[in-house]
Order: structure tokens, then C-alpha cells, then sequence
């Protein structure tokens, strides 16, 4: 059974600078590898994340994109800790946007409370700024 991952992008304002980000973060000397994430803990239900889930960004308290999960591996930071990379893929699929409350670490996120990718709400919707498609949910427009 699928199951998602939720996770707060601290310090990030949009899905464009998350992007920049990933992309500098991938670069190494060899070319571009697929971007990642790291946590402290790594998630149990790894086999339930990895048939089709993926990790969903809260930016600036409200989930607005997601992508998909390619791998959860045990590493070791570079102080000698355990800590878990989180290998995603590099499509950054808007989503309708939904109020979050700040946590610390991740959550799970169960497939029938995931927000719905804005492209599958009809023509135009994809193309609708973050902050817009934000508002015209809270007055029940989308």
C-alpha cells in the first residue's frame, strides 16, 4: 500500500527556488545526479514510500509541490551519524495548494490526504501562481 512523505522546505519561498537549489545541490564534478534530501531518521515503511510515493514540500505553511521517491537509503553524515537519503526524481509537480501547520522532521502522508497535482484540476489550473491558487482554495473556488 502506497504512502507519502511530508516535509517542511525551511527557507525556501517558491517551487523556482526549490528547483535552484536541487539543481546546484546535483551538480558534482561527473555531471548531474537526481536530487535528494536528507533526514536524521529513516522512515520504517520504506517499501510502502518507494511503490509510487512521494515526498510532498510544505513551503511557507502550505504543501504547494511535490516529487516522486526513487530511493530511502541508511548513510552516515559526515560526523560519523546515521542519517537517511532520500533519492527523488527531478519533475517538481505544482499541487494544490493546502494549509499546513509546522512540525519538526517528517510525516507520513496517507494517499488519501494528499493534495491533488494542480494539472489535474483542469485547463489553466497548472498555470495559476502558488500564492493565487492558495487564496482561490481558502475561498472555495478551486
Amino acid at each position: 500500500m502506497t504512502v507519502h512523505l511530508l516535509r517542511l522546505c525551511v527557507g525556501v519561498g517558491d517551487i523556482e527556488h526549490l528547483s535552484l537549489i536541487q539543481a546546484n545541490r546535483s551538480r558534482t564534478s561527473e555531471g548531474f545526479r537526481e536530487p535528494y534530501a536528507t533526514t536524521r531518521r529513516t522512515p520504517t515503511r520504506a517499501p510502502e514510500l518507494l511503490d509510487g510515493g512521494s515526498l510532498y514540500w510544505v513551503m511557507k505553511g502550505h504543501v504547494m509541490v511535490r516529487q516522486r521517491l526513487l530511493g530511502v537509503e541508511t548513510v552516515t553524515d559526515g560526523a560519523g551519524h546515521p542519517a537517511c537519503l532520500l533519492t527523488l526524481h527531478h519533475d517538481l509537480v505544482p499541487t494544490l495548494p493546502v494549509i499546513q501547520r509546522p512540525f519538526q522532521g517528517w510525516r507520513y502522508l496517507p494517499v488519501q490526504a494528499a493534495p491533488p497535482d494542480l494539472a489535474s484540476l483542469g485547463e489553466g489550473a497548472a498555470d495559476l501562481p502558488p500564492q493565487m491558487a492558495a487564496e482561490l482554495k481558502e475561498l472555495g473556488l478551486l
